[in-house]
């Protein structure tokens, strides 16, 4: 971080999560659509300072990013947003009890 020694980057690949997938997804449409641009994603990521890059994932710091820079290009606001985690968290919290409505 910022120059520092990170020490050994394990060069194992792996499989990337469903959520993963869909994060790099929305980052490649949301900034088609003209919503951001890496230098506002990049902007985001350096603000969260160092306890977001010890503590999140990659993927996790990525989300985060493209939340607040759709929040600032008012693509929806935080009461938009906190509605609609409330209904998904109501669904369930797995495809199963999603697709029952519990």
């Amino acid at each position: 971080m910022g120059g520092q020694d990170a020490g050994p980057i394990s060069d194992d690949q792996h499989d990337f999560s469903l959520w993963e997938k869909r994060v790099d997804a929305l980052m490649i449409l949301c900034s088609g659509k003209g919503y951001f641009t890496v230098d506002g994603l990049r902007r985001v990521l350096e603000d969260m300072g160092e306890e977001a890059f010890e503590t999140m994932s990659y993927y996790e710091r990525w989300i985060a990013s493209i939340n607040q820079n759709l929040i600032e290009s008012s693509a929806y606001t935080t009461e938009e947003l906190a509605t609609k985690m409330a209904e998904v968290e109501a669904r369930g919290t797995t495809y199963g009890d999603a697709s029952l409505g519990k």
